[in-house]
């Protein structure tokens, strides 16, 4: 019994210790080559919304994001790196998505136009 409680609770460390912590940073601390990619719009206790904006060759670093609900303001063509490979997407302007779990990736736009997106996170 006691090699139960001992295990029961290491596990229970474990899952405390890994939940919802990350080294990356997140999108406002991220950017490319040293420069912001982000500005926050408005936050506050419940939200915080970002707007990002990537010219042609510019990306934004490895990072994660807290959930969140994005809107694509201005479309483009990218190249994502994720927990599931390398990818190449076209983005649309009005292109919508959320996250409901923390999630990490690193973008680069390939385009040869500027997009623009809105992130709403949710604290």
């Amino acid at each position: 019994m006691r090699l139960r409680i001992l295990l029961f609770v290491a596990v229970l460390m474990f899952i405390v210790n890994c939940e919802n912590k990350t080294n990356l940073p997140d999108p406002l601390e991220a950017g490319w080559n040293g420069e912001s990619v982000c500005e926050v719009l408005e936050e506050n206790k419940e939200l915080r919304v970002l707007k990002c904006t990537f010219p042609p060759n510019v990306g934004h670093e490895k990072h994660y994001h807290n959930p969140h609900f994005g809107y694509t303001l201005v479309g483009g063509k990218f190249r994502i790196t994720d927990t599931t490979g390398t990818r190449q997407v076209d983005v649309p302007t009005g292109y919508n998505f959320r996250n409901d779990s923390i999630t990490q990736h690193e973008v680069f736009n390939v385009g040869e136009t500027t997009a623009v997106f809105l992130i709403m996170e949710y604290k």
